[in-house]
């Protein structure tokens, strides 16, 4: 009687893992709160200073990549009271995260003057914000990688992950290379004030279409 190859040791479908991942690329790092919100963060506080802010979008970017492969994605956004909160949630917070990018300190002072976004904050955003929970259900669907469902849910899983740590590091990246730049403070002043406005507007663009009709 032939013996069952194991779950886990079932082959990928290799082309589906390249779908997989343009798609999440085209998707997942299209402009939004959370990316754009990196990018503002990395102009104004740089890198370092950001690091946690970083792991806890990333940190709660994979909490809703598990929410997604889990299978309570749907349940979930079909639940109008629970759409207006974590929209409410991500656009409280991400006003509150513009103003203090708007005003943070130009790129000539200080390197420790300033409050840059937190872990928490970064998990807050990460998890509330409607834009991840729309792009990874549809990317998460956009291909099929392994015959069994809990193989393809892993692999699915784990691809998105490394994707979502290269994208977020990505946009924090970028922000940081505006940073030399603006040694004008008041140049400096204008970059802060315009990423802010683009990540409010982006908010607004991304959040407006999720509250219950």
């Amino acid at each position: 009687m032939p013996v069952a190859e194991p779950v886990l040791l079932e082959p990928l479908r290799w082309g589906g893992v390249g779908t997989l991942l343009v798609t999440s690329l085209a998707v997942m790092g299209s402009p939004g709160p959370a990316t754009i919100s990196l990018t503002a963060a990395g102009s104004a506080f740089g890198v370092r200073r950001c690091a946690g802010y970083l792991t806890g979008i990333i940190a709660g970017t994979v909490a809703v990549l598990a929410a997604v492969a889990a299978g309570i994605t749907a349940a979930l956004l079909a639940v109008p009271a629970l759409r207006s909160v974590l929209t409410v949630i991500a656009i409280a917070y991400i006003l509150w995260l513009a103003y203090h990018i708007a005003v943070a300190p130009p790129a000539t002072a200080a390197a420790d003057a300033g409050s840059p976004p937190s872990l928490t904050g970064g998990m807050l955003l990460g998890v509330a914000n409607p834009k991840a929970w729309i792009a990874i259900s549809a990317v998460y669907a956009s291909a099929r990688l392994a015959p069994s469902p809990l193989t393809d849910a892993l692999a699915k899983t784990l691809a998105l992950t490394l994707m979502a740590i290269v994208i977020c590091t990505a946009w924090l990246l970028t922000g940081a290379s505006l940073a030399p730049v603006l040694r004008n403070p008041r140049a400096s002043r204008i970059m802060n004030i315009t990423l802010a406005v683009i990540l409010v507007g982006a908010t607004a663009a991304t959040s407006v279409h999720q509250l219950p009709r």
